[in-house]
C-alpha cells in the first residue's frame, strides 16, 4: 500500500530533495510550496499523513495544521521547521501538530517519524482488529489469542505472558512448517 503524504515547502531545493526522498521510499507524494494551497490541496489530495514547514509565504504552516484540524483531526501532521525555540515547538503541538522536526534534519530520521505515525494513526488498529479475529487449530488445541483462552475438551484462560509466549512458538513454528501441510494452520 502507497501511503498518500502531504508536503507543504517553499524552499525550492530541499523540498525537491526531499520529495524525490519520499517518492523513492514508496510515498505518493503531493508538493504545495504556497501555503495559500495547502488546504484546497488537502482537501483533493485527502493525504493520509502531512509534513508541513512553517514559515510559508502567504499562510504559515500553524495556520495550516489548524484549517486541517477543522476537517479532519485524525490525519497525522508533522513539522518541519528552521523555527527551534521551546515555544515554536510548542505552538506547533498546539495547533495541531503531532511530531515537530527541527532543520537541518536527516531524511533517515524524518522516514522513521513518518513511518511511526502512520503506524500509530493506520496501522495499529488494523492489526488490533486482525488479532482479534485469529484463531489458531493445533491438533484438538484451539487458541484465541487476543482472549487469551485455549481449548481442548475444556476451557482454560492463560496469563498473559504464557498467550504470548505461545504467540510466539506458534509464529516461529508457522514459519518453520509455512511451505508443509501439518498440523498447525492460521485460520
Amino acid at each position: 500500500m502507497s501511503y498518500k503524504l502531504l508536503y507543504v515547502e517553499d524552499e525550492p531545493f530541499l523540498s525537491r530533495i526531499v520529495s524525490d526522498g519520499l517518492k523513492a521510499s514508496g510515498y505518493e507524494v503531493h508538493l504545495i510550496t504556497d501555503g495559500k494551497k495547502a488546504l484546497s490541496a488537502f482537501e483533493t489530495f485527502q493525504p493520509d499523513i502531512c509534513v508541513l514547514d512553517i514559515m510559508l509565504p502567504s499562510k504559515d504552516g500553524y495556520t495550516i495544521a489548524e484549517e486541517i484540524r477543522m476537517l479532519d483531526h485524525q490525519v497525522p501532521i508533522i513539522f518541519l521547521s528552521a523555527k527551534s525555540l521551546t515555544e515554536d515547538v510548542v505552538k506547533g503541538f498546539k495547533t495541531g501538530g503531532n511530531d515537530y522536526l527541527k532543520k537541518p534534519f536527516s531524511m533517515e530520521e524524518l522516514l522513521v517519524r513518518i513511518e511511526a505515525l502512520l503506524y500509530r494513526f493506520s496501522g495499529a488498529p488494523q492489526q488490533k482488529a486482525a488479532e482479534k479475529e485469529t484463531l489458531y487449530h493445533l491438533v484438538a488445541v484451539h487458541w484465541i489469542p487476543y482472549e487469551t483462552l485455549v481449548t481442548s475438551g475444556g476451557k482454560h484462560t492463560l496469563s498473559f505472558k504464557e498467550s504470548a509466549l505461545l504467540e510466539m512458538l506458534i509464529r516461529v513454528k508457522t514459519i518453520f512448517w509455512k511451505d508443509r501441510k501439518h498440523c498447525l494452520r492460521s485460520g
